[in-house]
């Protein structure tokens, strides 16, 4: 549904919790004229959640909240990054990558970048300890996926020769205030040669060509988990933690009755993150164990 030019999500059954479609990279400056649409929409919406924009990271609205957390690195120049914002593993990897024949560009949406991005999909059913999202999708449904938010969004890709072996797709706010990372994804037969790194200092040149002041990397913690590899990686690359307001709207009894519970979570967030820890690693060790016995008997 739209409301007010938002596209609007909503997930959940028994508690239905809208927000702005990508609503790290679109924000609502004013929230009233969304509110009342949303209750005049006929849709039953028990919470409105939307998180406050950068650089403002004081709350200015009077409406329930909790903090939320961006991955945040401030653009100034590509030089700035390069010198002073990152440690030297990432800017070595960086230069691997050169050294190892990658070539990384910004390139136009159209069908060979879809065919790219569908085989890097494809390559491999788990990533990161966990099953991919995006492996086994057809050609159509990867080019669905991709092709949203086109006029705000720009495309990277690393090559080798002809061959895309990653790519990132960074996603402007309205005001081009700050771009998100929607996805970066790199084959993993060619780890070796770096192509994520690349790929990060390249968006960073993108956004400062565009005086683009914020490159953000999705949350830099998830829930409880405070530390892993991922946010390791955005540390060492200059990115920062940067909590924000993130503002929960009822808009129903059953939200307002689902907010003061804490219901709005999912089940698993509220358990400790000592169970949470080990859940993760048997979690890995079962899929790294599905992956081999696959490969083995293929």
């Amino acid at each position: 549904m739209k409301v007010c030019n938002k596209d609007i999500k909503i997930e959940g059954r028994l508690i239905r919790v809208a927000c702005v479609d990508g609503d790290k990279y679109e924000f609502v400056d004013d929230p009233e004229p969304v509110l009342e649409g949303l209750r005049r929409s006929g849709v039953r919406i028990d919470l409105f959640t939307f998180m406050q924009k950068l650089p403002e990271t004081s709350p200015k609205f009077r409406y329930p909240m909790e903090w939320d957390n961006l991955a945040v690195l401030p653009v100034s120049t590509f030089d700035h990054w390069w010198t002073h914002q990152i440690r030297s593993f990432p800017r070595n990897r960086a230069r691997q990558a050169e050294k190892r024949g990658v070539v990384v560009r910004e390139v136009p949406f159209d069908e060979t970048l879809v065919q790219g991005i569908w085989e890097v999909y494809n390559e491999c059913p788990v990533r990161q300890g966990k099953p991919f999202s995006h492996f086994g999708k057809d050609i159509e449904t990867v080019r669905r996926g991709a092709q949203t938010f086109l006029e705000s969004s720009i495309w990277i890709g690393a090559f080798l020769g002809e061959k895309l072996i990653g790519f990132a797709k960074l996603t402007c706010d309205e005001t081009r205030t700050q771009a998100g990372i929607v996805h970066i994804v790199s084959l993993m037969r060619h780890r070796d040669k770096a192509p994520t790194n690349a790929l990060i200092a390249q968006a960073v040149r993108s956004c400062a060509e565009r005086g683009i002041l914020y490159l953000v990397y999705e949350n830099f913690a998830y829930c409880k988990k405070q530390s892993d590899s991922l946010s390791k990686f955005k540390e060492i690359n200059g990115f920062e933690r940067i909590d924000v307001p993130r503002y929960y709207v009822p808009l129903t009894a059953i939200g307002w009755a689902a907010f003061q519970l804490g219901l709005h979570h999912r089940f698993i967030d509220h358990f400790p993150e000592p169970i949470l820890a080990r859940l993760r690693d048997l979690r890995n060790t079962w899929y790294k164990h599905r992956l081999q016995s696959s490969v083995e008997i293929s």
